[in-house]
């Protein structure tokens, strides 16, 4: 039975998460957690070994900016997560490149994505995989597009809502951060490709325009689909043979309109401004203010959200196929749904990875990963899943 050598930098929520999946169900011989906190990383490797019931889990200090030491780290590995902020991304793909160290981290920001994909050539030639944009959505969502579209003989248009949200909302935020705050006014900022009618369009992210409500029935009801960029490469890998493809995030209603309010008032900005005799930055304030209100609480409970909906043809007949995901929290393991639908999920790709299941290559993750061979791995874990085809 093979083993593999594995690293998770970054020994968050997401990255712990990771790690006890790999602890699991990832032939693990061993694994490293390493953060710039070198305490949490060693308390996150105790953790997980304790969950597992394994001793193979170690925690190191790692200063995400510093090459040598990024290089050095993962020298024997076979394969990382990188659960670090999008920014460390790239440097840590190119590190994973040049010591033939299979790389899959959490995504969240396009740009910085697709300068991970120019590293093709370099990471075929070196025989290793290069997958940005594992995780939740991007991630899970984005592989179960590609399974809806595999239920129709010509899918045509496809709706993907996803989201995490509280079980019990509570004013007058009614919503829980289950990742970094900056990833979310991330997810808020700038704009998202849609495909409509056949083209890549730009909408701005929280167009008010586009909300939608979306009843679930019980025991959510209605919700708010809105637009943030969460499409990321999909819809230049799959958009282009689509007639539509569309995103829309899952929130409690009034989600929106709140934060159009902090963005109208320019507090997204991260350009410095002069109050009194201060220099401030309008984002930093945001974060500050923001985290105490809407940070995870111990006691978080919250469930993840993702429905497809691709239409087209089947067997000569205009179809609809609905797949359906919901995670729930795990008060056994003490992981919440976003922890599990995000950290699980990399962990999925980073053992598909070192096992030789991903082709060598910097590859977008709804190409990279077997979409039909994920769904197994996620009903293993507990995610309820369901599809249907009329």
């Amino acid at each position: 039975m093979p083993a593999y050598r594995y690293g998770v930098l970054g020994a968050g929520r997401q990255g712990t998460a990771a790690a006890y999946d790999l602890l699991v169900r990832g032939e693990a011989d061993s694994v490293v957690l390493a953060d710039v906190d070198g305490d949490r990383a060693e308390a996150s490797a105790d953790r997980v070994d304790r969950l597992a019931g394994t001793d193979t889990a170690s925690g190191v200090a790692l200063d995400g900016s510093d090459g040598h030491a990024v290089r050095e780290l993962l020298e024997p590995l076979d394969a990382i997560v990188s659960a670090l902020p999008y920014t460390f991304n790239l440097g840590v793909a190119e590190a994973a490149v040049d010591t033939r160290t299979h790389h899959c981290d959490l995504g969240g920001n396009t740009p910085i994505v697709l300068k991970e994909l120019e590293l093709e050539e370099r990471a075929k030639a070196a025989g290793v995989c290069v997958v940005p944009d594992c995780g939740e959505a991007p991630g899970m969502a984005n592989n179960l597009i590609v399974y809806a579209m595999g239920l129709l003989d010509r899918p045509e248009d496809v709706l993907m809502l996803d989201g995490g949200i509280p079980l019990e909302p509570k004013p007058p935020w009614n919503y829980e951060v289950t990742f970094m705050t900056e990833g979310l006014i991330n997810e808020y900022d700038g704009s998202c490709t849609f495909i409509l009618d056949g083209k890549p369009v730009e909408i701005p992210c929280l167009d008010p325009s586009q909300d939608e409500v979306f009843d679930f029935g019980p025991p959510f009801g209605e919700l708010e689909g809105i637009i943030a960029n969460t499409g990321s490469t999909t819809p230049r890998t799959l958009g282009k043979d689509l007639r539509s493809l569309r995103f829309k995030i899952l929130r409690w209603p009034g989600h929106a309109a709140q934060y159009r309010a902090f963005r109208d008032l320019g507090l997204f900005s991260r350009e410095s401004v002069r109050v009194g005799d201060a220099t401030i930055v309008p984002r930093d304030v945001l974060l500050a203010l923001l985290e105490p209100r809407i940070g995870t609480k111990p006691g978080t409970r919250d469930v993840v959200i993702c429905r497809i909906i691709a239409s087209g043809q089947k067997e000569g007949r205009p179809t609809t196929a609905t797949v359906d995901v919901f995670v729930d929290p795990n008060d056994e393991l003490g992981f919440t749904a976003m922890e599990q639908a995000t950290g699980w999920h990399a962990a999925i790709v980073c053992h598909m990875m070192a096992s030789g299941r991903i082709a060598p290559g910097a590859i977008p993750n709804e190409l990279a990963v077997d979409a039909n061979a994920l769904v197994p791995e996620l009903v293993e874990r507990g995610f309820r899943f369901s599809e249907k085809v009329e």
